[in-house]
């Protein structure tokens, strides 16, 4: 029993997805697991497994930014044996590229968190997906995704959702980052130092250059398509 998700033995999936939202986590359990069940409310960070098509998965959130997802992750990679962790969250745009709810698939994730450089002795590791999921999700996303754009490239993992340089999030964009959030980089670094896989995929919530955003009760609760497509990507044969 670990010290932060606090689950039995056996009680979770080797299949993770991971929103930072607590509440998303139970929405995503309630709207598409079947005989999902509650094995962790530890501060009010909810886990459920169930079974999507016949598969046990389990969804657990991890809270927002990358420490408090990194306890999470190790956890579950150490104590529980998880061998996939999809994270699904929302992302800010910042190309004029995406347009919101878009979906991203994060190939690779740039930081400007030092959790990496403490790692490696300063030197600048480059933490990316695992190609079978991301080549999965991106397939199901052609199927799924409707009339909302399917974008594959690099996110921003930013320590600070109030950054105090925006001019150094915007310099990355002419380099073909797509959008920043505040974990992928340090999930991705994880999962790689354990050998499981780790995908990202996020849903932009708003856009950084435009403006436009969504409500906190649609981040909360919908994204249907990103949820459905984690799932495809993390069982795809």
């Amino acid at each position: 029993m670990s010290t932060h998700i606090g689950a039995e033995p056996g009680q979770i999936a080797p299949v993770v997805l991971l929103p930072g939202d607590p509440l998303r986590a139970r929405w995503i359990a309630e709207t598409f697991l079947e005989d999902a069940e509650c094995y962790s409310e530890v501060r009010g960070m909810y886990g459920y497994t169930g079974t999507w098509g016949g598969r046990r998965v389990s969804v657990q959130g991890s809270g927002m930014g990358q420490p408090s997802m990194a306890i999470y992750v190790n956890e579950l990679l150490d104590e529980y044996g998880v061998s996939t962790i999809v994270r699904v969250g929302s992302c800010g745009a910042l190309s004029e590229r995406l347009a919101v709810r878009d979906l991203v698939l994060a190939s690779g994730a740039c930081t400007d968190s030092s959790m990496n450089r403490i790692r490696f002795d300063g030197l600048d590791y480059a933490p990316v997906a695992d190609f079978g999921l991301l080549r999965g999700a991106y397939d199901a996303a052609q199927r799924l995704s409707g009339e909302a754009a399917v974008h594959v490239g690099l996110v921003f993992s930013s320590d600070s959702f109030y950054s105090p340089r925006p001019e150094l999030t915007a310099r990355m964009v002419d380099y073909g980052v797509l959008a920043v959030e505040m974990e992928a980089s340090a999930l991705y670094t994880l999962c790689a130092g354990k050998g499981a896989r780790a995908l990202a995929v996020c849903t932009v919530s708003d856009h950084v250059v435009t403006g436009e955003e969504t409500t906190a009760q649609e981040r909360q609760e919908t994204f249907e398509t990103m949820v459905e497509v984690a799932l495809s990507a993390a069982f795809a044969d």
